[in-house]
């Protein structure tokens, strides 16, 4: 069992939470923290004090005071009346980092509620207990109300979950796995669904997926340029000094480590007519560089965030005396926006790779066979490839439309600016997968382009990758569905297999360029 700390939450546990059960437990201070925040409350009720969440009704509602009778039952009411997501529900990984974000969440001990609702959440974590979260619903303010209803009804026995693969009423998924439904207390309905749990989680899957689509773009970008016969001087430390961008530094150094040693590039530095190379070439550290830097800084938010204590009211004691204070740190503004810089990213990185395609499929750009295919007219090569790169990037520039530019009011204009954070976040898995499939047809191009230049190598790291897409892809030499192909790409550049297999082998100069490139870690490969 593994003890986490409230509010130091890491990447390595949230990369690891997402794939299977995981048994936690708080560190005893926390608990201790937990249980002083209960009691806070507890002391706050018998007082008679009027207290938002706790005797009065919700959102609009906030003025009408509710009977000390009633209190259990308001509670319940609110967890049922907003279980009202739509949609598909959400993936496993990211049910599992929700739980684990509301659990670390409520454990700063500044949410009233009791150790066994903190207790409650690790518990579905621990037996793989997967509540079912429609994942539309939520606005992204007065917290993923619908969809944190959603993962939290299991707790009192309703809802459903997903079990070792089968969807059951959550009552009988407890009972088997020997757990009791948890009687809600004050305050601890409104805690449970007030946050931005679901929003950050969704966030920080796409975070996952974008790293890795940068890193590969990274590598498939190199290995087009050397295809395309392309100079490597934009790489030059000295262009990019000049400028100070970081992720821009950062990626050229890859690039010429990268492209260290190629014969292929060898073999032209002398008898190239061409002055310059198209954007989409040259321009490769400027373009993936700010996307890095867009990824970095949603990271830091994202971890933040990750960490943070976002229901409403908040519960402070001491010794002044108990406090619960009324806020907005539900708002889910900071991650609305961490995800919106993320989806600019995900297009950039999938519409320079579409560029390349193209260039690579014109002759006359290229310097290769038209459409890559050595009897052009005859075969159609890689030309309708090239349409579906075209297709797969144009949605992607109406998906990265900023959402939190849009608010819709709610609750009777009482909850008047929302973030939109919740499809922020979750328009970045279809984003991903998008770009995913752009990148692999621009592997399959380059590996392609690169056949053109035999008997010449690439650098070793470059050919490493080309011969692993020719265990899944042949050479084209006449038409055929590229289909299977492209999806056999798709999946392997979005494994940790893909980095597998290329980098360890490679210079440890490379290896540590590649590093910072990564911007939770290099575990995220």
């Amino acid at each position: 069992m593994n003890t986490i700390t409230p509010g130091q939450l890491g990447w390595p546990l949230m990369r690891e939470i997402r794939l299977g059960p995981q048994r936690l437990d708080l560190d005893a201070a926390a608990w201790a923290d937990v249980q002083a925040s209960a009691d806070a409350v507890a002391r706050v009720l018998a007082s008679g004090q009027v207290v938002y969440g706790l005797n009065t009704g919700f959102g609009k509602l906030a003025s009408t005071r509710i009977p000390d009778s009633d209190h259990a039952q308001l509670q319940l009411n609110l967890l049922r009346s907003h279980a009202v997501g739509v949609g598909e529900p959400m993936t496993d990984a990211v049910v599992r980092l929700m739980l684990l974000l509301k659990a670390a969440s409520l454990g700063r001990g500044h949410s009233g509620v009791s150790p066994a609702l903190v207790r409650g959440l690790l518990d579905l974590l621990a037996h793989d207990l997967l509540p079912v979260v429609p994942c539309k619903g939520s606005v992204g303010a007065s917290g993923d109300l619908a969809p944190l209803a959603h993962l939290c009804l299991p707790l009192i026995g309703e809802g459903q979950v997903r079990l070792r693969g089968q969807t059951l009423p959550a009552g009988q998924a407890l009972q088997a796995c020997g757990l009791q439904p948890i009687a809600l207390g004050a305050k601890e309905g409104l805690a449970l669904i007030n946050g931005t749990q679901a929003s950050t989680a969704l966030a920080i899957e796409g975070l996952f997926a974008a790293e890795q689509l940068l890193c590969a773009g990274v590598l498939v970008g190199a290995l087009t340029l050397d295809a395309a016969r392309g100079s490597d001087a934009p790489f030059d430390p000295r262009i990019h000094a000049l400028r100070g961008q970081p992720g821009q530094m950062d990626t050229a150094a890859a690039y010429r480590a990268l492209l260290d040693g190629s014969e292929i590039r060898r073999s032209h530095l002398v008898d190239d007519e061409r002055v310059q190379d198209p954007y989409c070439l040259r321009c490769q550290p400027q373009v993936m560089g700010a996307c890095l830097d867009q990824l970095r800084h949603a990271a830091q938010v994202l971890l933040r965030e990750a960490n943070a204590v976002t229901d409403n009211p908040l519960v402070f004691h001491g010794p002044g005396g108990d406090t619960l204070l009324s806020g907005g740190n539900f708002h889910a503004e900071p991650v609305a926006l961490a995800a919106d810089g993320m989806a600019l990213a995900i297009a950039e990185i999938g519409a320079i790779a579409e560029r390349r395609v193209a260039m690579l499929v014109d002759s006359a750009i290229s310097g290769l066979p038209a459409f890559l295919t050595p009897a052009p007219g005859l075969n159609s090569g890689f030309m309708i490839v090239h349409v579906t790169a075209a297709a797969l990037a144009s949605e992607n520039k109406s998906l990265a439309h900023p959402a939190s530019v849009d608010s819709l009011p709610t609750s009777a204009n009482q909850e008047d600016h929302v973030s939109m954070a919740t499809f922020a976040a979750r328009r970045l898995g279809p984003m991903a997968e998008n770009t995913a499939h752009i990148l692999a047809i621009e592997l399959l191009a380059a590996a392609q382009g690169i056949e053109s230049h035999r008997p010449m190598r690439s650098t070793d790291t470059l050919e490493r990758l080309h011969a692993q897409v020719r265990s899944f892809s042949a050479v084209l030499t006449q038409d055929r569905s590229l289909a299977p192909d492209m999806e056999a790409a798709s999946q392997w550049l979005r494994s940790p297999a893909f980095f597998d297999v290329v980098l360890p082998q490679s210079p440890a100069v490379l290896q540590q360029a590649m590093d910072r490139l990564f911007c939770t870690g290099q575990d995220a490969a």
